[in-house]
């Protein structure tokens, strides 16, 4: 099997749908027992892939203005600080575990991408 099966266009079709799983997710969950920013923080970053995604040159990209191995970069970038927000904002619990869950499966869809 080969380890890179995500497509580009695939991948922005994760994107979107990742995007808004940010935004709604903590407002299920009740995120922001440890501390509301659990919460916050999720809904911006949902709106920030919105925005990184729209620049991406790929299938859905609407300005194409970020090379999509950048856009790999900037995935990279995200799934390192979903790791370090518990210890940075004191998350416990569901909040910590939300973000370590997301850093994850962000690792994986990223090491699943073939590039361009």
């Amino acid at each position: 099997m080969k380890l890179r099966f995500l497509s580009p266009t695939n991948h922005g079709i994760v994107d979107y749908l990742a995007a808004v799983a940010l935004i709604v997710s903590p407002f299920i969950l009740q995120l922001g027992d440890s501390n509301p920013m659990a919460r916050w923080i999720s809904v911006v970053t949902g709106i920030v892939v919105i925005i990184v995604s729209l620049a991406t040159r790929y299938h859905y990209g609407a300005f194409k203005l970020i090379p999509f191995g950048g856009h790999l970069t900037l995935d990279l970038l995200v799934a390192t600080v979903f790791m370090l927000i518990p210890l940075l904002f004191k998350l416990e619990g569901l909040d910590a575990g939300y973000y370590y869950a997301n850093a994850v499966v962000v690792y994986l869809v990223v090491a699943v991408t073939a590039s361009e």
